[in-house]
């Protein structure tokens, strides 16, 4: 064939889309939000990997810190004495300053000539601008996208709440959003302070330090990135779902373009196109709409994610403490991998067109395949596929039961995926079985009996949009239900944890003074100091393990105890007594991943050497990403050598009314800032805000996966109306008014939604199980009760009719405004 012939068999091809602009509409729809989706969690993705890897680059060597033992921080002769004995330590203070503008940013201000060398926070200081950056004015080294937040840029003199302005301005593309480097002079005057918040070391530089100093290896912290996997690998996802339910749509759409085009491509091959040409053809029309759904989607998804960040943030921030930056920043390949997953979704979706294509039959010219009569031997298939999925679902769930609790958080993903795939390719021969029964029970109802039998006849082309809609369903009724389920336990947690009514983090060097002058308050019940550090977790009975812990010192009171969330102790045992006497409590988090239990023992490295310590109990600790072991404030102290820490107060109903005035006392007699006094109710405002923020993201999500189950119906609607037209002519040609096929109609779809909003119910109880019993263990490290909430589902059976009903009115519409000699016409199906 000639290159002219291609041309004009491409042309020929396409000019199916003038005749059918539905179809082509469907087409770049499914398309568009399929991409929009995926690419827009995909740009969150890699903006806050980018965060993370210069987060990471930044401590790129970890340093290791050298504290004092007694919780102070090291003065400047410390430093001096410690460089004088050969320990090749060097100073960092770190602080957070409040521009002008309400802005917040930290600052770290270093010593690059003591600083090793090849840290990340030395690297990219050339010699020529090492000057520059210890000398006055100094210079302030700052991420592109923070310095772009300036008006003015580098030549920007960003003001402080203090009066005080920053040094000049420098770009450094190796840094984190938010953070501010600079000479420690120059941090010390920013942040009125004289001393520095800690020193650093080397790794591998091997010292002994004094008695009265400690080191906290660097590789005992996690990094960014790992802290963080699980919360993308979520995200990922659901933007995985998001594509599958668009692709759908774009399946839908090109399996009936295939059908209404059979005469065509049996028309051209009998002109002499072959049958590679004619696939190769094809295939460059599917090439050429999936670039322009696929630029248009990336396009779409970028705008997503800015809109999104924000939460993302939010929710990163309270999870993790991790910043990210307010601009994306996208690399090359992100783009490159936006359009070669679509691309290859779309080429999935087609597989089975070209597939009929390569096979067609040339001497078949004008005899249309129906899609009822082939659609049978599918349902056949659809089921046997269906039930293999649900065979690796169980062997998959099985295999993930034998691991460790904190492992298979990937394999958990595939086991939901083929759940949903496996239900979802279950729906079709679902529907057609009640269909058919119900058309048997209702002989005596002709116009029932012909809407259920016509509705089984649509099922070829709505089989792929209810399978959207069940997957968008269920996925909205699993996520939900998991989100209100960690709802209610957050909130009943914060209940229980948050006794004191006031909490107080004073400074260091006045916390004995402070406490002191509490105690002899009247409007003081009692105290409720805390403390904490980390160490070594050596050795367990349970299982040989050596990882780094955090160690968390309570006061038992009495007032504490009672509310304190233990989820697993010894049935003829105290815990609380245990506790006292010696023992320690460990967080679910621990439990999980040691195989820990209350009654055996565990190993932790101490200032004096490896202490054993007993098991008491296992207790809630929602939101920590790490293990965690308990002591009384009292032992913490005497065998960590555990700094102060913050001071729960109780008091008096006549001191809750009165927290204004011991909040301005302790301010005008310890020089405390607002900041430094938090009230319970302001606590617990604070961290549900955070919460509702945290989720926000799953929630659009869900409501977008949502939207594009609905637009899946609406597209099958109208790319089906002119096929509609001939089934129903002869029912209105019989005498059946068109406001009753309207209705009828009506009917037909929102009781095929409801049946299939009613299956997606158990569906999502069963994902919304897996999630907190496998993935949110296998991502966080906690197990969450399963909650069930009627309104929900009332709410998703609702959303279901609501959703089909939306779709249902246009074609509705344009029927009813259909002039009655449109219905007489002969339309050819093929």
């Amino acid at each position: 064939m000639s290159l002219s012939a291609y041309r004009t068999a491409l042309l020929t091809l396409l000019s199916h889309y003038r005749r059918h602009p539905g179809q082509l509409v469907m087409l770049v729809i499914g398309l568009w939000v399929a991409s929009a989706l995926w690419s827009g969690v995909q740009a969150i993705n890699a903006s806050a990997r980018d965060s993370y890897a210069r987060a990471d680059a930044l401590f790129s060597q970890q340093l290791d810190r050298v504290e004092r033992r007694d919780g102070q921080p090291p003065s400047h002769d410390d430093f001096l004495d410690l460089r004088r004995d050969g320990i090749p330590v060097s100073p960092v203070v770190e602080g957070e300053v409040t521009l002008k503008d309400g802005q917040p940013l930290t600052v770290m201000g270093i010593d690059p000539l003591t600083l090793p060398g090849d840290a990340g926070m030395a690297a990219g200081q050339r010699s020529d601008t090492l000057t520059d950056f210890l000398r006055p004015p100094y210079r302030t080294r700052l991420a592109p996208e923070t310095l772009s937040a300036f008006p003015g840029g580098t030549n920007a003199t960003p003001e402080l709440v203090s009066g005080r302005e920053l040094p000049p301005l420098t770009p450094d593309r190796t840094l984190p959003p938010e953070l501010a480097i600079m000479d420690i002079a120059a941090a010390l005057a920013l942040l009125d302070r004289s001393e520095p918040s800690h020193l650093v070391i080397a790794p591998e530089a091997t010292v002994t330090l004094p008695d009265t100093w400690v080191r906290q290896r660097a590789d005992n912290l996690a990094a960014p990135g790992q802290l963080t996997d699980s919360f993308h690998l979520n995200l990922t996802a659901m933007g995985l779902l998001a594509l599958v339910v668009g692709l759908f749509i774009v399946h839908a759409a090109l399996s009936l373009t295939l059908e209404q085009r059979l005469g065509l491509l049996r028309t051209l091959r009998a002109l002499g196109v072959t049958g590679r040409a004619l696939v190769m053809l094809l295939a460059a029309e599917l090439l050429l709409l999936g670039l322009v759904g696929a630029l248009t989607g990336i396009v779409s998804g970028v705008w997503l994610a800015q809109w999104l960040l924000p939460d993302v943030a939010a929710s990163l921030q309270a999870l993790y403490g991790e910043r990210l930056g307010s601009e994306l920043t996208l690399p090359w390949h992100y783009w490159l991998g936006g359009l070669a997953v679509t691309l290859g979704g779309l080429l999935t979706a087609g597989a089975s067109t070209l597939w009929r294509a390569a096979r067609l039959d040339i001497l078949a010219l004008g005899q249309s395949q129906a899609w009822h009569g082939r659609f049978r031997r599918q349902l056949a298939a659809m089921a046997l596929a269906g039930s293999l999925l649900w065979l690796t679902t169980t062997a998959l769930w099985w295999w993930l039961q034998q691991q460790p609790p904190r492992q298979g958080l990937t394999l958990g993903f595939v086991m939901i995926a083929t759940l949903l795939l496996g239900s979802a390719l279950w729906l079709p021969p679902l529907l057609s079985a009640i269909l058919t029964i119900a058309a048997r029970g209702l002989r005596h109802r002709p116009l029932a009996q012909w809407g259920l039998a016509d509705l089984n006849l649509q099922l070829p082309r709505l089989s792929v949009a209810m399978m959207a809609l069940i997957l968008a369903l269920s996925a909205n009724l699993g996520v939900g239900s998991m989100v209100g389920g960690f709802r209610l336990t957050f909130l009943d947690w914060l209940d229980q944890r948050l006794v004191a009514d006031l909490y107080l983090r004073p400074p260091a060097e006045k916390h004995g003074a402070i406490t002191d002058w509490l105690t002899e308050q009247d409007a003081v019940v009692t105290l409720l100091p805390t403390r904490r550090s980390d160490t070594q977790l050596l050795d367990t009975q349970a299982r040989s393990v050596t990882q780094s812990v955090g160690l968390y010192g309570i006061t038992p009171e009495p007032q504490l105890r009672e509310r304190w969330p233990l989820l697993d102790t010894l049935a003829d045992d105290d815990p609380w007594r245990a506790l006292q006497a010696g023992a320690v409590m460990i967080n679910e988090q621990l439990a999980l991943t040691t195989g820990l239990s209350p009654g055996q023992q565990l190993t932790l490295r101490t200032p004096q050497g490896p202490v054993a310590f007993p098991v008491a109990a296992v207790y809630a600790d929602y939101g920590n990403p790490r293990g965690e072991i308990m002591l009384t404030t009292t032992r913490l102290t005497d065998q960590f050598h555990a700094p102060p820490g913050a001071i729960g107060i109780l008091l008096t109903p006549k001191g809750q009314a009165e927290i204004e005035a011991l909040s301005d006392a302790l301010g005008q007699r310890f020089g405390l800032g607002r900041d430094s006094l938090t009230d319970q109710k302001a606590l617990k405002q604070q961290s549900q805000a955070v919460f509702e923020r945290t989720f926000a993201i799953t929630r659009a999500l869900n409501g977008l996966t949502l939207a594009v189950a609905g637009i899946a119906l609406l597209t099958s609607l109208l790319a089906q109306a002119p096929q509609r037209r001939r089934q129903l002519a002869p029912v209105w040609a019989v005498g059946v008014p068109r406001h009753t096929l309207i209705v009828t109609g009506l009917f037909q779809l929102g009781g095929a939604a409801c049946l299939t909003a009613v299956l997606a119910v158990p569906l999502g109880l069963a994902l919304a199980w897996s999630l907190v019993t496998h993935i949110n263990v296998a991502a966080f490290g906690w197990r969450l009760p399963l909650h069930i909430f009627p309104g929900q589902i009332a709410t998703t059976l609702t959303l279901a009719l609501g959703v089909t009903l939306l779709a249902a009115l246009l074609p509705a519409w344009r029927l009813r405004r259909l002039p009655p000699r449109h219905l007489l016409r002969e339309f050819d199906a093929s």
